[in-house]
């Protein structure tokens, strides 16, 4: 059985602290806290978990202090998780299970990223991480903000779910980091040029959010999965603006990378449903459905798009055309997807006293 390190950096968590680290007791076999300047009962929380509690002087820099954290680890292996992170009951059989039979040339394991719940509680969104690493690897993290862990060799991808609660109200902490070295004319990746893009939308700065996707995509040294969501994404920023033409041709522009993603084919149908062309809003979202996406795929999937929400938009095309029984019958497999959804019930009802059905 392999032994693990759990390593956290964290601040102003004690809040969710306690329940992240009691879900993976019996799991990891050392805590490493590197605690980054809280202010609240965080260390004090900690202490009931591990003596091995540090204190590292925030220079905003998320890999410095990750990096830091690592190098306190003395087990074979190192997981990491955030103070808003958890591993439920079935993921700790299977996580168990893991330690207990990890082949000895495995270098990483991956595990999914749950991010976002329907109503029942069932994950909607998710991506994969590399989670549980060889310390004697040396793996370093990457990047100020928005880091990732440099990893290669032989790469295990798990089952295993991390679950994330977040609890704190989003700031704009991320995007003044990256707002500090534009000011201070510092020279950006292009995995900065992504992820300022993404901190610029989502604070409905849009203009300027598209012209860093364009940057990004004129470097041409993307991920392709941050390719294909750069267009998705611009051509979001477009949309809010107005722009409908510009936003089309955005995300056309998503298929020069690959063959098209459900979430594309999804947003294709939704721009001809709006302008009343049910026939070919059909037609991508049918596509949506056979799109299913690969497993061990490290880009973030919207499972909505995969499953229950074109069957719901296809039920609108079909009953907009009069062709009930098939509205009926993709609303019903909507439903089987997410039985809670009120539109989905909603059309359920209508059909009924419609129909009968």
């Amino acid at each position: 059985m392999i032994q693990i390190s759990l390593c956290m950096i964290v601040r102003n968590e004690e809040s969710a602290l306690a329940n992240c680290i009691s879900s993976v007791e019996g799991i990891v076999d050392e805590i490493v806290i590197v605690d980054t300047g809280s202010a609240d009962r965080t260390k004090e929380i900690a202490a009931q978990f591990t003596d091995r509690i540090y204190d590292f002087e925030w220079i905003d820099d998320f890999s410095a202090a990750r990096n830091y954290a690592f190098s306190l680890a003395t087990k074979p292996y190192i997981l990491w998780l955030d103070a808003d992170d958890l591993i439920k009951d079935r993921d700790r059989e299977l996580f168990l299970e893991l330690k207990q039979n990890l082949a000895e040339d495995v270098d990483s394991v991956s595990m999914y990223y749950h991010l976002a719940f329907d109503e029942a509680g069932n994950p909607i969104s998710m991506l994969r991480r590399n989670r549980l690493v060889r310390r004697d690897r040396n793996f370093q993290w990457i990047g100020p903000v928005h880091e990732y862990l440099a990893v290669w060799g032989n790469i295990l991808h798990s089952e295993i779910a991390v679950t994330h609660r977040k609890d704190k109200v989003y700031t704009d902490r991320n995007l003044q980091i990256y707002l500090h070295r534009e000011q201070a004319g510092e020279s950006f990746t292009a995995r900065d040029l992504y992820y300022f893009a993404n901190e610029l939308r989502d604070h409905a700065q849009y203009e300027k959010a598209i012209g860093y996707y364009e940057k990004f995509l004129a470097g041409k040294q993307g991920w392709i999965e941050d390719n294909i969501q750069a267009c998705m994404k611009r051509a979001d920023c477009f949309g809010r603006l107005g722009d409908k033409e510009k936003q089309v041709e955005a995300m056309l522009a998503a298929l020069v990378y690959d063959k098209p993603r459900a979430e594309f084919c999804c947003a294709m149908g939704a721009h001809f449903l709006e302008e009343d062309k049910y026939e070919v809003a059909i037609y991508w979202y049918e596509q949506a459905i056979v799109r299913g996406h690969d497993k061990h795929n490290m880009g973030f999937v919207n499972q909505a798009h995969y499953t229950w929400l074109p069957h719901l938009q296809l039920c609108l095309c079909y009953d907009r055309l009069g062709q009930f029984e098939q509205a009926n019958e993709h609303n019903e497999i909507a439903l089987g997807y997410h039985p809670k959804h009120p539109g989905i019930l909603f059309n359920r009802s209508y059909f009924q006293k419609k129909f009968g059905w």
